[in-house]
């Protein structure tokens, strides 16, 4: 099957580079469709990239011929469908404008309404002068479009158009396609397969008004839910309603309780080829739950009770199903924190086990970033340091894989 990259330029100059990418592009029997943005369309006339893309050049929201009676009567909307057509998105060259535009959320021209349209990958590849480059506005604002899922390829150093010297050349051509290359291979490495993922952490009722429940933000769950959404998998993520949530369309179903996630797994579980169970389940409810709400002019003793370890129940609801569980210890020593996950994996009868320290600030909840220990039941063991939770979630599930 044919696949398809649209190609987004803007006006950095390096934008006459990004005519060597389409042809290398349709060299590897891939479907290119350009957008350019007005200001590009001034540097380099958008018929070169429609002779070397063979498709047209979009350029404008509304053509001359614009009839919104048609786009009515078709149901159909250019920008939409080429988002829909997308297998990844790239910008190359993305100047600082169009790095603001996106992450801000601004679509005004025809680039970022696809840009902000599209579900598939997006490779985002900026060239601008090196003080532009190192501004901290620019730098914020392509920290944010890290945070929210969307691809980076840095500049290199060398000589600017300015003159300057510096970080700001737009990347090789050569190493963006092979970036798309990579891209195109795993956004159907799972296409077939039904995976279930669970994020965030339960509450469990004090009274009507209050309750208990752990740091959990979801991030790791829902990052490992996009990883599998984008490698091709339908994916349902079962989602703490506290939790932070997805930058992206996804079918979710929420949760508060410890009750209401087994009651959703139960109901799903039997459809499903992988179980990734990185939500944080509280270990205790509270025995003596209140009615209404307690007054807050009297000290008050609660009474905690064990639950239902809910991992070692999926594999009696669904015996043939790939069961990946997670372990969070307050626990440095690296020995102790793998005697203790390669107990919860025999207990479980998980296939997969990723366990990792949450006794650091800079790492595990509410952060953006972790370092995990993956364990296999055979006794094969991966080590991934600390990195994005975005990079975590991409190393488990590559490695998962190829295990199963």
């Amino acid at each position: 099957m044919e696949k398809t990259v649209v190609l987004g330029v803007t006006s950095g100059i390096a934008a006459y580079k990004t005519l060597a990418l389409v042809k290398q592009l349709k060299e590897e029997n891939i479907d290119v469709i350009v957008i350019m943005t007005g200001s590009a369309a001034k540097m380099i006339s958008p018929d070169e990239f429609e002779n070397a893309s063979g498709n047209k050049v979009y350029t404008e929201l509304f053509e001359k011929d614009f009839d919104y009676k048609k786009i009515l009567e078709a149901r159909e909307v250019d920008h939409i469908a080429i988002a829909d057509k997308a297998d990844v998105m790239v910008i190359a060259p993305a100047t600082a404008n169009v790095i603001a535009h996106l992450a801000h959320g601004i679509a005004d021209d025809f680039l970022t309404t696809t840009a902000l349209a599209v579900t598939a990958p997006v490779i985002i590849c900026p060239s601008m002068n090196v003080h532009m480059w190192y501004n901290p506005v620019v730098q914020e604002n392509i920290k944010k479009l890290r945070s929210l899922g969307y691809d980076i390829i840095d500049p290199t150093s060398g000589m600017l158009a300015c003159g300057y010297e510096g970080m700001g050349r737009l990347a090789e051509i050569t190493d963006i396609k092979q970036e798309i290359i990579n891209k195109l291979t795993t956004v159907t490495s799972l296409r077939g397969k039904k995976i279930l993922v669970t994020a965030g952490g339960t509450i469990e009722k004090i009274d009507d008004v209050r309750y208990i429940t752990n740091r959990s933000s979801g991030k790791m769950g829902i990052a490992i839910a996009k990883e599998c959404l984008e490698r091709g998998a339908e994916v349902l993520l079962l989602r703490a309603k506290h939790s932070v949530e997805p930058h992206y369309h996804i079918h979710e179903k929420n949760f508060e309780t410890a009750d209401e996630l087994f009651s959703l797994i139960k109901e799903h579980i039997k459809d499903y080829d992988y179980c990734y169970h990185a939500a944080a389940v509280s270990d205790f409810s509270v025995q003596n739950k209140i009615e209404g709400k307690l007054p807050s002019d009297q000290p008050i003793t609660l009474k905690l009770e064990p639950q239902i370890k809910i991992l070692e129940q999926i594999k009696n609801l669904n015996p043939e199903i790939h069961l990946i569980g997670f372990k969070a210890e307050s626990e440095q020593d690296s020995n102790k924190l793998k005697e203790k996950a390669e107990k919860k994996l025999k207990e479980s009868h998980a296939d997969a086990l990723i366990a990792n320290d949450i006794g650091r600030k800079d790492r595990g909840f509410e952060s953006d970033d972790n370092e995990v220990l993956i364990l296999l039941k055979n006794g094969e063991t991966k080590h991934i340091p600390l990195t994005s939770k975005k990079e975590i979630a991409k190393g488990i599930v590559e490695y998962i894989s190829k295990n199963f």
